[in-house]
């Protein structure tokens, strides 16, 4: 009898240490869990999913983006597109071995203050490369620790010139504000009538929102026009004055490079003024929330960015099931499926580090350092390779408007500066 209690014991003990066994440690972050479409093939040249038992060990990609505060809202839409991508290719080749790879997300809190310690946390994860930040100011912020560490850094939409002048470790795959700047001036003067008088609105301080206004002056007033500009205060949340100041300069557009959270405000604000003047922003703009703050209105609310829908509807198609698999997923979206062009921006950062890695042959923060200057990849937000500085060769931006009686961005043009 005790022999059989023995062998019964024995057998509950093997089959104890086998379903313990079954949870993987590398777990993707919560909106990574849904599956993907069946029909949302990834890069077909991409390394298959190998089980977890195979693997040689993983490779993590540091995650340094805005999960709160006044851009956390694109943060998370910028995010959703490297989750994707880690959904569809979870794993990576390197010199005939199959690595997992693990998103470590650190949240910089829309705060220069808060960027160091996010940064560290990167450093401390062993990040073979870090994607982000969704902000200029963060990035800035945070570039220091991580050239410090030796870690590469791909910035995803990150425009200011700032972020990647003077060091050899921040990289960028999205165009640069003197470009968007100027796109966005011509648009104003070409397209949205506005012959005499812009007036341009932004955040104290906010090295973006600054650095925005400063390029569309330049442009602006190259093309004849009287260019007002105003600041407002971190955390302002009455924009009424600024609006009637622009009013009363009887201009003809206004220009608000600002944050999410800064838009609806203004968006909100000019609906009940009755505000008849055309309102342009910049990438930040491109979102559902900020179509969500003008349905209903009667406002013109127009765009630059980095892609437009409608460009890649196999991915599209495969990202919205994703999405609308995963409650968590579409909360980060905003609360439905529509494509913010930042979310594809991190989905082809996602796959510039893959390449980088590869090209390394190494998961060595120095090595894949070395290898992207060289690195090239076809995404789908178009071709991406790099200049002397580490910038993206861009020329192109896509110009969109909102519809305000259905909530949906409308594609106007793809511009550029000649």
């Amino acid at each position: 009898m005790k022999k059989l209690l023995a062998l019964l014991l024995a057998l509950c003990m093997v089959l104890a240490l086998c379903a313990c066994g079954s949870s993987s440690g590398d777990a993707a972050p919560a909106a990574d869990d849904a599956a993907p479409a069946e029909d949302a093939a990834a890069p077909a040249d991409e390394a298959a999913e190998a089980p977890a038992d195979e693997a040689a060990g993983t490779i993590v990609i540091g995650v340094y983006e805005p999960l709160s505060g006044d851009n956390g809202a694109g943060g998370k839409q910028e995010v959703l597109g490297m989750q994707y991508a880690n959904a569809m290719t979870p794993t990576v080749e390197v010199n005939g071995k199959v690595y997992n790879v693990e998103l470590v997300i650190s949240d910089n809190e829309s705060s220069n203050d808060k960027a160091v310690s996010a940064a560290t946390k990167l450093v401390a994860a062993g990040a073979s490369v870090v994607l982000g930040s969704y902000g200029s100011g963060v990035s800035i912020a945070g570039s220091d620790t991580f050239a410090e560490a030796g870690i590469p850094v791909i910035g995803v939409t990150c425009t200011n010139p700032q972020v990647t002048a003077g060091n050899s470790h921040y990289f960028r795959i999205c165009f640069l504000d003197p470009f968007q700047g100027t796109v966005q001036a011509n648009y104003a003067h070409d397209e949205l009538g506005a012959a005499s008088v812009a007036y341009c609105l932004g955040q104290l301080g906010n090295d973006y929102d600054q650095g925005l206004i400063n390029y569309f002056k330049q442009a602006a007033e190259a093309l004849g026009l009287e260019v007002v500009t105003e600041s407002f205060p971190e955390g302002n949340s009455d924009f009424t004055s600024y609006l009637t100041n622009a009013k009363n300069a009887n201009a003809e557009v206004i220009f608000a490079p600002t944050s999410i959270s800064y838009a609806q405000l203004i968006i909100e604000q000019a609906a009940a003024q009755g505000i008849d003047i055309p309102l342009t922003a910049p990438d930040t703009w491109d979102s559902n929330v900020i179509l969500a703050a003008a349905e209903g209105t009667d406002l013109s609310i127009s765009v630059s960015t980095f892609y437009a829908e409608g460009g890649d509807p196999a991915f599209e198609e495969g990202f919205k099931a994703w999405m609308n698999a995963d409650a968590t997923a579409l909360a980060n979206n905003g609360g439905n499926d529509t494509i913010a062009a930042v979310s594809v921006m991190g989905y082809d950062a996602y796959y510039v580090a893959l390449e980088a890695i590869k090209n390394a042959g190494s998961i060595d923060p120095a090595a894949v350092m070395e290898a992207l200057p060289g690195t090239t990849y076809t995404g789908v937000s178009g071709s991406i390779a790099f200049d002397e500085t580490g910038d993206a060769i861009r020329d192109t931006a896509f110009i969109k408007s909102a519809d305000t009686a259905t909530g949906e961005w409308t594609f106007v043009a793809e511009q550029s500066v000649g």
